[in-house]
Parts: structure tokens; C-alpha cells; sequence
């Protein structure tokens, strides 16, 4: 019953005419953003944060969380209509959405990604109710020393679960926090890593950092891209893309099973949408009666990945607010944001702020009905937009990217930061070094060395807290495992490959 009255005073937080006109915002500015290749949720996410400064952390996260399921849709549209996914979670539902397309039933394709987002949504916000506070005061139990095991941990599973290389990762990893140790140190006062620039005694902020290697860094990676853009021409009105009973019946099943394995999936740092999306696919064809329709327009290989994605999304967001640990750039740029309105994300959150908690969780059942209504509805007029604005897109992203980061505290340095972090992350895309780790290091590397020397303050300078401690032995030992098994398994891949030969 608690549960239901905090809900009730979220729905009453969130149907405020303000936050319903935010939230109504960042599903179409989600969407639109979506819908063009390259930029992303953790772009688009970064590129709007300084506008949402002055709207208060209610306002700004119903924003910006209506941004990041907004673009999880609005990817497909590219991904069906012109083989381009508008983002990495969107590559699945190409397979089968572009052969639909083809064969002159890109409505029903639209309509039934549509719908999965929406069912897919809706699930993991049930989910995020019924396991966020319960995991909230189980961590309120965690002391400093379990803490910074915990923080590992979660730097370990997305250093060896992002790209292709767990030596890159870590060096991203490393990378990051050695960005956290810039500033003033905060038991002695030291400056570290300054190299005399007073203006980085306070550190270095991830607002400038992320807009930059997120944001901009997109627009420079497009500008060598050369690909010419053709859409699909075909019927996108409202009963072409609206899915029969029938569709909706043969779907249902890959939608319910995309709605748990998405929600699961996004638990885990480093895994997400994308990896949710990629094995809710994999299932789907596992199962089928006719899995030689897979790849060639099968209505299951539409629904059960773009319902997996949007699903991911409220898995995502319990371990950031229950713990504070972020698990993707997305919600790593969500945690920014309650930083920077003074909030502490974590157990605390729960019974500090319950308005912003959940305000943000009802308007995310709201957003989700607004995502499908606007959906169904507009699609034409999306494509249409999508078309005219693709090419002022970068001087757009410019400017509201300096703009925005130069008005967060009149500060020239943010800018430039902003600049040089907008070359490292293309450098770093360059070398194939993901970026990801490096975010989280530098958002999660302070609170880690606060915790730490918490931690040996209270053993006397002795690491074995670290491990005497059971909760904190444990978290260490699964960042072993987290490091030790991608190994194992890409050596036995290699094997497989060899044998093959």
C-alpha cells in the first residue's frame, strides 16, 4: 500500500502541466534525435543537459529520461526505413524491420516497434518499483569499505563487457580515473593534476567532459561518414501503421519474453539496450516454428528486440537510483544531472527526495502512452522532419552545446574542455577505445576514493578490510571473475575458430 500512495504522489508530481509539457518535450526531442544516425541517447542526453539547469531536478529528469526512451524509438525509424540505425540498439530490429519495408509493410514494422516500446516500457517501470526501494534498504546496510567494492565491481563488468578489447577498456577505465584525481585533494588540499590552471582546482566537471565526448565528438565522426541517405517511400498513415488484433496476438508472447530479458539485461553494468536487444533476438529465433523467416521480415524479430531495448531502460535505472552506480553513459549523464542539483543519488535518494524518485517513475508510465500515441500518430511528419533537418544538424549541435556548457557557470574553461574532450573521444573512437568506462571512471572515481581511505581510516591503513569484510570479499571476488572470464571465453572462441579451420 505504501508503494501505491508514493505512486499516487508521484502521478500527482508529474501531471503538473510544467512537467507534463517536460515530458511530452523530451519524448519528441527524444524521438526526433533518435531518428537521426549517429547521435544517440547518450548524445542527445549531453547535448541537452545544460538546458535543463534552470527547471529544477523534477523537471530535469522527467526530461531527460523522456529523451533516453524516446530515442530508443526513434532509432528504428531509421533502421526500417533506410537500413541505418539511428543507434547501436536499433541494429537488431534492422535485420527484419528493413525486409518488411521492402516489402511495403514499413507501417506495420513502425506500428508494432511502436507498441513493443510501449509494453516493453511499461514492464520494466513495474519493475523498477517493485525492486528499486527494496535494493535502496538493503544498500542503506553497506558501509564505506563495501561501497568501494561495489564501485569496482561495477567499473570491472563495464570495462569487460564494453568493445572488443578488455586491455582498451581498462585503459579507458584508468583513463577516466585518473580525470576524478584532478583538483584539489580532499583531505590535505593539494592540488593534483592541475599543472597550475586555477580553474581546475574544483576538478573537472562531466558536464563539459560528456557534452564534449559525446556530443560534439559525434557531429566530427559524421563529417567523414559519406553515406547517401535513401528512404523507403511508402504509406505511413495512422490505420497503415496502427497493428491488427491479429499482429498484436502473434507478437505478444516476444513481447513479454523482450519486456524480462531487457529488464534483466539492464541490471548489469555494461550491458544495456544493445546486448538486451541482440539476445531477445537470438531467443526469439531460437523458438520459432519457422526461424528461417529471421532476416527476411519476421514480425517477431521486430517486436522482441525493440521491446527488449525500451525495457533495459527501467533496468538501467535501478542500480542509479538505488546505489548510484550508473551502468551506461545514459543514466551516467541521469546521475550528473542530480549531482549538479545537490542531490545524492543512492540508498538516501528513496527517502530525501521521494518527489524526484517518484515523480520520475510515474512519468515515465506517462511518457511511455505519449511515445506510442505521438508514434502512431506522427511518424509522416517525423520522417519529414528528419529530412529537413539532417543537414543543419551539426551547426544546431554546436551551438547548443557551447551555449549551454559556457552558461552552466559562465566559465571560458568549460568551453574549452569541452573542445579537447570532444578530440580525445574521436581519438579514442579512432584507436577503438570505448568511452564508456572513461565516463563512468571519472563520474564514480571521487566517490570510490572518498570511500577507500573512509575505509582504511576505520582499519588503520590496513587493506585486508577489503577482504575480511564478507559483502566486500564478495564484490571483489566477482570483479575477478568479471575480468577472468571474458578471457576464457575468447581464448575458447579462438579454439572453436582454429578447429573450424
Amino acid at each position: 500500500m505504501e508503494t501505491l500512495h508514493l505512486l499516487a504522489q508521484g502521478f500527482y508530481v508529474a501531471l503538473t502541466p510544467e512537467n507534463l509539457f517536460l515530458c511530452a518535450v523530451g519524448v519528441v526531442a527524444g524521438t526526433l534525435v533518435g531518428a537521426l544516425p549517429g547521435i544517440g541517447p547518450a548524445g542527445a542526453t549531453a547535448i541537452l543537459l545544460p538546458a535543463t539547469f534552470k527547471l529544477g531536478p523534477v523537471g530535469a529528469l522527467i526530461m531527460l529520461a523522456g529523451i533516453y526512451y524516446g530515442t530508443q524509438y526513434g532509432g528504428t525509424i531509421t533502421s526500417v526505413l533506410m537500413k541505418i540505425p539511428g543507434e547501436s540498439a536499433s541494429v537488431v530490429t534492422m535485420f527484419d524491420g528493413n525486409p518488411l519495408a521492402k516489402q511495403g509493410k514499413a507501417g506495420l514494422a513502425l506500428g508494432l516497434a511502436g507498441i513493443g516500446s510501449f509494453v516493453g516500457g511499461t514492464l520494466s517501470i513495474v519493475g523498477l518499483m517493485m525492486f528499486g526501494p527494496p535494493l535502496a534498504s538493503l544498500a542503506l546496510m553497506l558501509g564505506p569499505t563495501e561501497y568501494f567494492s561495489l564501485m569496482v565491481m561495477a567499473l570491472s563488468l563495464v570495462s569487460a563487457f564494453t568493445g572488443r578489447s578488455l586491455i582498451r577498456a581498462l585503459i579507458s577505465m584508468v583513463f577516466g580515473l585518473l580525470l576524478a584525481l584532478v583538483g584539489q585533494d580532499v583531505m590535505t588540499g593539494t592540488p593534483r593534476l592541475t599543472f597550475g590552471m586555477t580553474g581546475l582546482l574544483d576538478g573537472l566537471d562531466f558536464l563539459p567532459v560528456g557534452v564534449g565526448m559525446f556530443g560534439l565528438c559525434e557531429i566530427i565522426a559524421s563529417f567523414e561518414k559519406k553515406q547517401e541517405y535513401e528512404i523507403i517511400k511508402t504509406n505511413l498513415g495512422f490505420f497503415s501503421v496502427l497493428p491488427s488484433l491479429r499482429h498484436i496476438r502473434e507478437t505478444f508472447g516476444s513481447m513479454l519474453r523482450g519486456s524480462a530479458i531487457g529488464f534483466l539485461v539492464g541490471l548489469f553494468p555494461g550491458a544495456g539496450p544493445t546486448v538486451s536487444s541482440f539476445l531477445a533476438y537470438g531467443v526469439e529465433q531460437r523458438i520459432s516454428k519457422k526461424p528461417e523467416e529471421f532476416g527476411h521480415g519476421a514480425l517477431a524479430g521486430v517486436a522482441a528486440p525493440e521491446t527488449a531495448n525500451n525495457a533495459a531502460t527501467g533496468g538501467q535505472m535501478v542500480p542509479m537510483l538505488s546505489l548510484g552506480l550508473p551502468s551506461s553513459p545514459t543514466t551516467a549523464i541521469l546521475l550528473a544531472s542530480l549531482i549538479m542539483f545537490g542531490l545524492r543519488p543512492g540508498p538516501t535518494l528513496f527517502s530525501e527526495a521521494p518527489d524526484v524518485v517518484w515523480g520520475l517513475m510515474a512519468s515515465m508510465y506517462i511518457g511511455n502512452i505519449l511515445l506510442v500515441v505521438i508514434n502512431l500518430a506522427c511518424i509522416p511528419l517525423i520522417v519529414m522532419l528528419m529530412d529537413r533537418v539532417r543537414g543543419y544538424l551539426a551547426l544546431v549541435i554546436l551551438l547548443l552545446s557551447v551555449l549551454g556548457v559556457y552558461g552552466y557557470r559562465n566559465n571560458v574553461l568549460d568551453v574549452w574542455v569541452m573542445l579537447t574532450f570532444a578530440l580525445v573521444g574521436y581519438a579514442m573512437r579512432e584507436l577503438e577505445i570505448p568511452e564508456t568506462p572513461a565516463i563512468l571512471g571519472l563520474l564514480l572515481g571521487g566517490q570510490a576514493e572518498s570511500s577507500l581511505r573512509q575505509a582504511l581510516v576505520m582499519s588503520d591503513g590496513s587493506l585486508s578490510i577489503l577482504v575480511s569484510r564478507p559483502i566486500s570479499a564478495a564484490f571483489l571476488f566477482l570483479t575477478l571473475v568479471s575480468l577472468v572470464l571474458p578471457t576464457i571465453i575468447l581464448r575458447r572462441k579462438r579454439i572453436e575458430t582454429s578447429d573450424e579451420v
